[in-house]
Protein backbone atom coordinates (compact mmCIF):
# COMPACT_ATOMS: atom_id res chain seq x y z
CA UNK A 1 0.00 0.00 0.00
CA UNK A 2 1.60 3.37 -1.20
CA UNK A 3 2.26 5.12 2.23
CA UNK A 4 -0.23 7.90 3.41
CA UNK A 5 1.63 8.19 6.79
CA UNK A 6 4.00 11.17 8.06
CA UNK A 7 7.29 9.63 9.02
CA UNK A 8 8.99 10.99 12.52
CA UNK A 9 12.10 10.41 13.58
CA UNK A 10 11.91 6.93 16.44
CA UNK A 11 12.84 9.45 19.01
CA UNK A 12 9.82 11.55 18.33
CA UNK A 13 7.11 8.27 18.44
CA UNK A 14 8.94 6.75 21.98
CA UNK A 15 8.24 10.36 23.16
CA UNK A 16 4.51 10.28 22.12
CA UNK A 17 3.79 6.76 22.90
CA UNK A 18 5.11 7.85 26.65
CA UNK A 19 2.75 10.66 27.42
CA UNK A 20 -0.14 9.60 29.87
CA UNK A 21 -2.76 11.86 30.97
CA UNK A 22 -0.29 13.63 33.43
CA UNK A 23 3.02 12.66 31.91
CA UNK A 24 4.18 15.46 29.68
CA UNK A 25 6.75 17.89 31.74
CA UNK A 26 5.61 21.53 30.98
CA UNK A 27 8.90 22.49 29.11
CA UNK A 28 7.59 19.41 26.70
CA UNK A 29 4.31 20.33 26.76
CA UNK A 30 5.48 24.31 25.29
CA UNK A 31 8.28 22.97 23.44
CA UNK A 32 5.98 20.89 21.44
CA UNK A 33 3.20 23.53 21.06
CA UNK A 34 6.14 26.20 19.77
CA UNK A 35 5.85 24.05 16.43
CA UNK A 36 4.79 25.05 13.29
CA UNK A 37 1.06 24.05 13.39
CA UNK A 38 -1.09 25.11 10.52
CA UNK A 39 -4.08 27.79 11.67
CA UNK A 40 -7.51 26.70 12.54
CA UNK A 41 -9.74 26.49 10.12
CA UNK A 42 -12.97 24.86 12.17
CA UNK A 43 -15.95 26.90 13.12
CA UNK A 44 -18.23 24.52 14.30
CA UNK A 45 -17.40 20.59 15.26
CA UNK A 46 -19.70 17.85 14.90
CA UNK A 47 -19.31 15.02 16.83
CA UNK A 48 -20.74 11.50 15.73
CA UNK A 49 -20.13 9.31 19.11
CA UNK A 50 -20.87 5.91 18.62
CA UNK A 51 -21.79 4.70 21.86
CA UNK A 52 -21.18 1.05 22.59
CA UNK A 53 -18.40 1.07 20.00
CA UNK A 54 -17.96 -0.60 16.47
CA UNK A 55 -14.98 -2.61 15.50
CA UNK A 56 -12.28 -1.74 13.95
CA UNK A 57 -12.17 -4.44 12.34
CA UNK A 58 -15.17 -4.25 10.43
CA UNK A 59 -14.77 -0.37 9.70
CA UNK A 60 -11.58 1.86 8.98
CA UNK A 61 -8.94 -1.46 10.15
CA UNK A 62 -9.89 -4.88 8.24
CA UNK A 63 -7.56 -7.49 8.72
CA UNK A 64 -7.84 -9.32 5.57
CA UNK A 65 -4.75 -11.83 5.92
CA UNK A 66 -5.03 -12.19 9.60
CA UNK A 67 -6.34 -16.22 10.93
CA UNK A 68 -10.84 -16.55 10.22
CA UNK A 69 -11.42 -15.73 13.98
CA UNK A 70 -9.45 -12.09 13.96
CA UNK A 71 -10.37 -10.88 10.26
CA UNK A 72 -14.18 -12.12 10.65
CA UNK A 73 -16.83 -12.33 7.67
CA UNK A 74 -16.14 -8.99 5.71
CA UNK A 75 -13.84 -8.38 2.91
CA UNK A 76 -12.07 -4.68 2.64
CA UNK A 77 -12.84 -2.69 -0.62
CA UNK A 78 -10.91 0.14 -1.90
CA UNK A 79 -11.56 3.48 -1.70
CA UNK A 80 -11.46 6.84 -3.15
CA UNK A 81 -8.05 7.00 -1.88
CA UNK A 82 -5.15 4.81 -3.82
CA UNK A 83 -4.26 2.11 -1.79
CA UNK A 84 -6.43 2.85 1.05
CA UNK A 85 -8.81 -0.16 1.95
CA UNK A 86 -11.50 -0.10 4.28
CA UNK A 87 -14.64 -2.88 5.61
CA UNK A 88 -17.00 -3.62 2.66
CA UNK A 89 -19.62 -3.02 4.81
CA UNK A 90 -19.18 1.20 4.54
CA UNK A 91 -19.60 1.41 0.49
CA UNK A 92 -20.89 4.93 0.73
CA UNK A 93 -18.24 6.29 2.90
CA UNK A 94 -15.49 4.42 0.85
CA UNK A 95 -16.27 6.42 -1.88
CA UNK A 96 -15.28 9.99 0.20
CA UNK A 97 -11.90 8.89 1.77
CA UNK A 98 -10.46 12.25 0.01
CA UNK A 99 -12.52 14.20 2.47
CA UNK A 100 -11.55 11.96 5.72
CA UNK A 101 -8.21 11.20 8.08
CA UNK A 102 -8.19 8.04 10.06
CA UNK A 103 -6.58 7.62 13.34
CA UNK A 104 -5.70 3.53 13.66
CA UNK A 105 -3.94 3.82 16.50
CA UNK A 106 -6.12 5.32 19.19
CA UNK A 107 -5.79 3.68 22.96
CA UNK A 108 -7.70 4.29 25.89
CA UNK A 109 -6.34 1.46 27.86
CA UNK A 110 -9.67 0.99 28.95
CA UNK A 111 -12.12 -1.52 28.61
CA UNK A 112 -15.52 -0.18 30.40
CA UNK A 113 -18.25 1.73 28.30
CA UNK A 114 -18.87 4.79 30.77
CA UNK A 115 -15.27 4.97 32.32
CA UNK A 116 -13.41 4.80 29.16
CA UNK A 117 -16.43 6.94 27.73
CA UNK A 118 -15.54 9.31 29.98
CA UNK A 119 -12.08 9.52 28.88
CA UNK A 120 -13.45 9.62 24.89
CA UNK A 121 -15.59 12.54 26.13
CA UNK A 122 -13.17 15.03 28.08
CA UNK A 123 -9.05 13.69 27.35
CA UNK A 124 -8.81 12.57 30.71
CA UNK A 125 -8.41 9.19 31.89
CA UNK A 126 -11.15 8.10 34.46
CA UNK A 127 -9.99 6.94 38.15
CA UNK A 128 -9.94 3.92 38.11
CA UNK A 129 -9.71 2.22 35.10
CA UNK A 130 -12.22 0.09 33.52
CA UNK A 131 -14.94 0.25 35.99
CA UNK A 132 -18.57 0.13 34.76
CA UNK A 133 -21.59 1.88 35.77
CA UNK A 134 -19.42 4.62 37.66
CA UNK A 135 -21.66 7.88 37.95
CA UNK A 136 -20.44 11.71 37.42
CA UNK A 137 -18.78 12.75 40.27
CA UNK A 138 -15.22 14.08 41.77
CA UNK A 139 -12.78 12.75 40.99
CA UNK A 140 -14.08 12.37 37.53
CA UNK A 141 -15.60 15.48 37.25
CA UNK A 142 -13.30 16.75 33.91
CA UNK A 143 -15.39 18.95 31.55
CA UNK A 144 -16.84 17.22 28.46
CA UNK A 145 -15.65 18.47 25.47
CA UNK A 146 -18.93 20.39 24.60
CA UNK A 147 -18.49 21.99 27.82
CA UNK A 148 -14.98 23.36 27.39
CA UNK A 149 -16.37 24.83 23.86
CA UNK A 150 -19.05 26.59 25.72
CA UNK A 151 -16.96 28.05 27.99
CA UNK A 152 -14.69 30.00 25.59
CA UNK A 153 -16.57 30.59 22.64
CA UNK A 154 -20.43 31.95 22.13
CA UNK A 155 -23.33 30.56 20.56
CA UNK A 156 -25.45 32.33 17.73
CA UNK A 157 -29.31 33.17 17.44
CA UNK A 158 -29.69 32.53 20.63
CA UNK A 159 -28.19 29.13 20.70
CA UNK A 160 -25.72 27.60 23.51
CA UNK A 161 -22.58 26.85 22.24
CA UNK A 162 -23.02 23.17 22.82
CA UNK A 163 -25.62 20.62 22.46
CA UNK A 164 -26.39 17.04 23.13
CA UNK A 165 -28.43 15.34 20.86
CA UNK A 166 -31.02 13.19 20.73
CA UNK A 167 -30.09 11.43 24.49
CA UNK A 168 -27.59 11.24 27.11
CA UNK A 169 -25.48 8.17 26.84
CA UNK A 170 -25.98 5.86 29.58
CA UNK A 171 -25.61 2.03 30.55
CA UNK A 172 -28.54 -0.19 31.04
CA UNK A 173 -30.36 0.26 33.64
CA UNK A 174 -30.33 4.48 32.59
CA UNK A 175 -27.13 5.20 34.62
CA UNK A 176 -25.67 8.04 33.03
CA UNK A 177 -21.67 8.08 32.11
CA UNK A 178 -19.63 10.95 33.71
CA UNK A 179 -18.54 12.92 31.41
CA UNK A 180 -21.22 14.54 29.61
CA UNK A 181 -21.87 17.85 31.72
CA UNK A 182 -19.32 20.68 32.88
CA UNK A 183 -18.63 19.32 35.81
CA UNK A 184 -16.60 21.36 38.23
CA UNK A 185 -17.07 24.32 35.65
CA UNK A 186 -20.70 24.20 36.79
CA UNK A 187 -24.03 24.07 35.84
CA UNK A 188 -24.23 27.03 33.55
CA UNK A 189 -21.43 25.66 31.05
CA UNK A 190 -23.50 22.04 30.31
CA UNK A 191 -24.18 21.41 26.88
CA UNK A 192 -27.97 21.86 26.20
CA UNK A 193 -29.37 17.98 25.97
CA UNK A 194 -32.13 17.81 23.27
CA UNK A 195 -34.45 14.20 24.08
CA UNK A 196 -36.02 13.60 21.22
CA UNK A 197 -36.55 11.80 17.95
CA UNK A 198 -36.23 13.49 15.27
CA UNK A 199 -37.66 11.22 12.71
CA UNK A 200 -40.99 11.76 14.64
CA UNK A 201 -43.78 13.67 12.25
CA UNK A 202 -44.34 15.94 15.30
CA UNK A 203 -41.08 16.18 16.09
CA UNK A 204 -40.47 19.25 18.61
CA UNK A 205 -38.33 20.28 21.01
CA UNK A 206 -39.85 21.34 24.91
CA UNK A 207 -40.05 25.26 25.55
CA UNK A 208 -39.21 26.25 21.89
CA UNK A 209 -42.90 26.92 21.10
CA UNK A 210 -45.47 29.53 23.21
CA UNK A 211 -48.54 27.71 24.53
CA UNK A 212 -51.51 29.16 22.41
CA UNK A 213 -52.80 31.31 25.42
CA UNK A 214 -49.65 33.36 25.59
CA UNK A 215 -48.92 36.06 23.16
CA UNK A 216 -45.60 37.56 22.19
CA UNK A 217 -46.57 40.95 23.84
CA UNK A 218 -47.11 39.06 27.52
CA UNK A 219 -43.60 37.18 26.68
CA UNK A 220 -41.77 40.33 26.32
CA UNK A 221 -43.38 41.69 29.53
CA UNK A 222 -42.38 38.70 31.36
CA UNK A 223 -38.68 38.87 29.74
CA UNK A 224 -38.50 42.88 31.22
CA UNK A 225 -39.75 41.67 34.56
CA UNK A 226 -37.38 38.61 34.67
CA UNK A 227 -34.01 41.27 33.76
CA UNK A 228 -35.65 43.56 36.73
CA UNK A 229 -36.11 41.34 39.28
CA UNK A 230 -32.29 40.10 38.49
CA UNK A 231 -31.01 43.18 38.65
CA UNK A 232 -32.38 43.68 42.11
CA UNK A 233 -31.15 40.67 43.37
CA UNK A 234 -27.96 41.24 42.33
CA UNK A 235 -27.90 43.97 44.43
CA UNK A 236 -27.50 41.74 47.13
CA UNK A 237 -24.71 39.52 45.95
CA UNK A 238 -20.71 39.79 46.09
CA UNK A 239 -20.70 40.20 42.52
CA UNK A 240 -23.07 41.11 40.20
CA UNK A 241 -21.83 38.70 37.47
CA UNK A 242 -24.74 37.16 35.68
CA UNK A 243 -26.16 33.82 37.78
CA UNK A 244 -26.21 30.49 36.51
CA UNK A 245 -30.40 30.66 36.95
CA UNK A 246 -30.06 33.73 35.07
CA UNK A 247 -27.92 32.67 32.00
CA UNK A 248 -30.56 29.78 31.44
CA UNK A 249 -33.74 31.89 31.98
CA UNK A 250 -32.24 34.14 29.64
CA UNK A 251 -31.11 31.84 26.99
CA UNK A 252 -34.97 30.39 27.12
CA UNK A 253 -36.10 34.26 26.16
CA UNK A 254 -33.34 33.83 23.15
CA UNK A 255 -34.24 30.70 21.97
CA UNK A 256 -38.72 30.97 22.00
CA UNK A 257 -38.74 34.36 20.69
CA UNK A 258 -35.67 33.96 17.77
CA UNK A 259 -37.25 32.50 14.07
CA UNK A 260 -33.69 31.07 13.39
CA UNK A 261 -33.20 29.20 16.87
CA UNK A 262 -37.22 27.51 16.49
CA UNK A 263 -36.79 27.27 12.62
CA UNK A 264 -33.57 25.69 12.88
CA UNK A 265 -36.12 21.96 14.18
CA UNK A 266 -38.23 22.04 11.89
CA UNK A 267 -37.11 19.22 9.44
CA UNK A 268 -39.69 19.67 7.50
CA UNK A 269 -38.41 22.12 5.42
CA UNK A 270 -35.43 20.03 3.95
CA UNK A 271 -36.52 18.35 0.85
CA UNK A 272 -37.43 15.27 0.72
CA UNK A 273 -34.88 13.27 -0.63
CA UNK A 274 -31.64 14.93 1.25
CA UNK A 275 -33.75 13.49 4.01
CA UNK A 276 -33.89 9.63 2.44
CA UNK A 277 -30.30 10.27 1.51
CA UNK A 278 -29.38 10.44 5.68
CA UNK A 279 -31.90 7.84 6.42
CA UNK A 280 -35.39 7.88 7.90
CA UNK A 281 -34.26 6.86 11.43
CA UNK A 282 -33.37 8.58 14.73
CA UNK A 283 -29.60 8.50 14.06
CA UNK A 284 -29.91 9.52 10.58
CA UNK A 285 -32.38 12.59 10.94
CA UNK A 286 -30.23 14.10 13.88
CA UNK A 287 -27.40 13.89 11.87
CA UNK A 288 -29.29 16.33 9.63
CA UNK A 289 -30.24 18.21 12.49
CA UNK A 290 -26.48 18.80 13.95
CA UNK A 291 -26.25 20.34 10.33
CA UNK A 292 -29.09 22.39 10.57
CA UNK A 293 -27.62 23.40 14.35
CA UNK A 294 -24.35 24.24 13.44
CA UNK A 295 -25.81 26.62 10.43
CA UNK A 296 -27.94 28.10 12.50
CA UNK A 297 -24.70 28.98 15.04
CA UNK A 298 -24.41 26.38 17.73
CA UNK A 299 -20.64 25.36 17.68
CA UNK A 300 -20.09 22.21 18.76
CA UNK A 301 -22.99 19.25 18.07
CA UNK A 302 -22.43 15.73 20.11
CA UNK A 303 -25.05 12.92 18.05
CA UNK A 304 -25.21 10.02 20.25
CA UNK A 305 -25.74 6.31 18.43
CA UNK A 306 -29.41 5.19 18.82
CA UNK A 307 -30.18 2.14 19.43
CA UNK A 308 -31.99 0.89 16.23
CA UNK A 309 -35.48 -1.45 16.61
CA UNK A 310 -35.08 -5.01 15.95
CA UNK A 311 -32.00 -5.28 15.07
CA UNK A 312 -29.64 -7.78 16.90
CA UNK A 313 -28.25 -6.61 20.29
CA UNK A 314 -30.74 -4.41 20.74
CA UNK A 315 -29.35 -1.99 17.98
CA UNK A 316 -26.11 -1.08 19.28
CA UNK A 317 -22.56 -1.17 18.73
CA UNK A 318 -22.33 -3.57 21.73
CA UNK A 319 -21.85 -6.79 19.75
CA UNK A 320 -20.96 -9.05 22.39
CA UNK A 321 -22.96 -11.40 20.31
CA UNK A 322 -23.64 -11.98 16.23
CA UNK A 323 -21.26 -9.33 15.18
CA UNK A 324 -21.45 -10.18 11.39
CA UNK A 325 -25.36 -9.62 11.95
CA UNK A 326 -25.05 -6.38 13.72
CA UNK A 327 -23.01 -5.25 11.14
CA UNK A 328 -25.46 -6.04 8.65
CA UNK A 329 -28.27 -4.82 10.65
CA UNK A 330 -26.81 -1.24 11.88
CA UNK A 331 -23.89 -0.47 9.36
CA UNK A 332 -25.80 0.62 6.69
CA UNK A 333 -27.80 3.33 8.74
CA UNK A 334 -24.51 4.85 9.88
CA UNK A 335 -22.39 4.54 6.49
CA UNK A 336 -26.02 6.37 5.14
CA UNK A 337 -25.86 9.14 7.51
CA UNK A 338 -21.95 10.07 7.70
CA UNK A 339 -21.30 10.13 3.68
CA UNK A 340 -24.76 11.96 3.52
CA UNK A 341 -23.45 14.30 6.51
CA UNK A 342 -20.12 15.07 4.56
CA UNK A 343 -21.62 15.99 1.22
CA UNK A 344 -24.35 17.87 2.44
CA UNK A 345 -21.92 19.70 4.02
CA UNK A 346 -19.60 20.12 1.04
CA UNK A 347 -22.62 21.01 -0.69
CA UNK A 348 -23.27 23.87 1.27
CA UNK A 349 -19.58 24.97 1.39
CA UNK A 350 -19.80 24.30 4.77
CA UNK A 351 -17.39 21.47 5.33
CA UNK A 352 -14.42 23.32 5.31
CA UNK A 353 -15.34 24.80 8.45
CA UNK A 354 -17.04 21.97 10.03
CA UNK A 355 -14.87 19.31 11.89
CA UNK A 356 -16.93 16.32 11.89
CA UNK A 357 -15.82 13.55 14.02
CA UNK A 358 -16.35 9.68 14.09
CA UNK A 359 -15.64 7.75 17.44
CA UNK A 360 -16.42 6.02 20.44
CA UNK A 361 -15.91 4.65 23.92
CA UNK A 362 -13.34 2.21 23.08
CA UNK A 363 -13.01 -0.74 19.76
CA UNK A 364 -13.91 -4.57 19.86
CA UNK A 365 -11.29 -7.49 20.00
CA UNK A 366 -9.47 -8.46 17.90
CA UNK A 367 -10.72 -12.34 18.33
CA UNK A 368 -14.18 -13.48 18.13
CA UNK A 369 -15.54 -14.93 20.93
CA UNK A 370 -17.56 -18.15 21.18
CA UNK A 371 -20.71 -16.22 20.65
CA UNK A 372 -19.64 -15.04 17.58
CA UNK A 373 -19.43 -11.33 18.59
CA UNK A 374 -16.75 -9.07 19.48
CA UNK A 375 -15.88 -7.78 23.14
CA UNK A 376 -14.50 -4.66 24.82
CA UNK A 377 -11.44 -3.51 23.45
CA UNK A 378 -9.69 -0.21 24.86
CA UNK A 379 -6.15 -1.10 23.83
CA UNK A 380 -6.68 0.11 19.77
CA UNK A 381 -9.39 1.23 17.72
CA UNK A 382 -10.20 4.06 15.28
CA UNK A 383 -11.32 7.35 14.42
CA UNK A 384 -11.92 9.22 11.41
CA UNK A 385 -11.90 12.91 11.25
CA UNK A 386 -13.11 15.13 8.34
CA UNK A 387 -13.94 18.76 7.39
CA UNK A 388 -12.54 21.72 9.26
CA UNK A 389 -9.10 22.06 7.84
CA UNK A 390 -8.07 18.20 8.18
CA UNK A 391 -6.24 17.21 5.37
CA UNK A 392 -8.09 14.26 3.45
CA UNK A 393 -7.42 11.08 2.45
CA UNK A 394 -4.51 10.19 5.13
CA UNK A 395 -4.06 7.78 7.88
CA UNK A 396 -2.32 7.92 10.78
CA UNK A 397 -1.11 5.82 12.51
CA UNK A 398 -1.70 1.65 12.38
CA UNK A 399 -2.13 -0.84 14.22
CA UNK A 400 -0.88 -4.68 14.63
CA UNK A 401 -1.70 -7.48 12.08
CA UNK A 402 -4.34 -8.63 14.20
CA UNK A 403 -6.06 -4.97 15.14
CA UNK A 404 -5.13 -5.81 18.87
CA UNK A 405 -2.51 -3.23 19.65
CA UNK A 406 -1.17 0.45 18.40
CA UNK A 407 2.05 -0.51 15.82
CA UNK A 408 3.09 3.31 15.41
CA UNK A 409 1.45 6.15 15.65
CA UNK A 410 -0.38 6.06 19.08
CA UNK A 411 -3.29 8.49 20.01
CA UNK A 412 -4.60 9.07 23.40
CA UNK A 413 -7.73 10.86 24.38
CA UNK A 414 -5.79 14.03 25.30
CA UNK A 415 -4.71 14.16 22.03
CA UNK A 416 -7.97 14.43 19.84
CA UNK A 417 -9.06 16.94 22.46
CA UNK A 418 -6.52 19.34 21.67
CA UNK A 419 -6.55 18.86 18.00
CA UNK A 420 -10.64 19.62 18.54
CA UNK A 421 -9.91 22.15 20.44
CA UNK A 422 -6.98 23.82 17.91
CA UNK A 423 -9.53 23.47 14.97
CA UNK A 424 -11.87 26.03 16.88
CA UNK A 425 -9.14 28.34 17.42
CA UNK A 426 -9.59 27.90 21.05
CA UNK A 427 -5.42 28.64 22.17
CA UNK A 428 -4.31 24.66 24.10
CA UNK A 429 -2.80 27.14 26.60
CA UNK A 430 -6.40 28.23 27.78
CA UNK A 431 -7.28 27.80 31.77
CA UNK A 432 -10.19 26.53 33.77
CA UNK A 433 -10.67 26.68 37.39
CA UNK A 434 -11.97 23.65 39.70
CA UNK A 435 -13.67 24.14 42.66
CA UNK A 436 -10.28 24.47 44.69
CA UNK A 437 -9.06 27.39 43.16
CA UNK A 438 -6.67 26.09 40.65
CA UNK A 439 -5.83 26.69 37.26
CA UNK A 440 -6.24 23.95 34.64
CA UNK A 441 -4.75 23.69 31.20
CA UNK A 442 -7.78 22.92 28.98
CA UNK A 443 -5.73 19.81 27.77
CA UNK A 444 -2.29 18.41 28.05
CA UNK A 445 -2.40 16.89 24.83
CA UNK A 446 -0.74 17.44 21.43
CA UNK A 447 -2.35 18.17 18.18
CA UNK A 448 -2.22 15.62 15.66
CA UNK A 449 -0.48 17.97 13.29
CA UNK A 450 -0.16 15.14 10.42
CA UNK A 451 -3.99 15.14 9.47
CA UNK A 452 -4.48 18.94 9.11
Amino acid sequence: MPSHFDTPTRREWLRVGGLGAFGLTLPGLLEARAAPTKPPKAKSVIMLFLLGAPPQHESWDPKPDAPAEIRGDFKPIATRTPGLMICETMPKTAKLTEKIAVLRAMQTRDNAHSSSGYTMSTGIDHVPQSVENVKPAAPNDWPSIGAIVRRFRAGANGFPASATLPHGAANTGNIPWPGQDAGFLGRAHDPWLLNGDPNEPKFRIEGLSLPDNIPADRLEHRQGLLTTLERRFARYEASAAETPHAARSRQAFDLVSSPAATGAFDLSREEPRLRDRYGRTRFGQSCLLARRLVEAGVPFVRVNWSPVPKAVNMGTWDTHDKNTQAMKDIMPILDAAYSTLLEDLADRGMLDDTLVLWQAEFGRTPKINPAAGRDHWGQVFSVALAGGGVKGGRVHGASDAHGAFPKDGLVRPQDLTATIYHTLGIPLGSEITNTLGQPLPITRGEVVKSVL
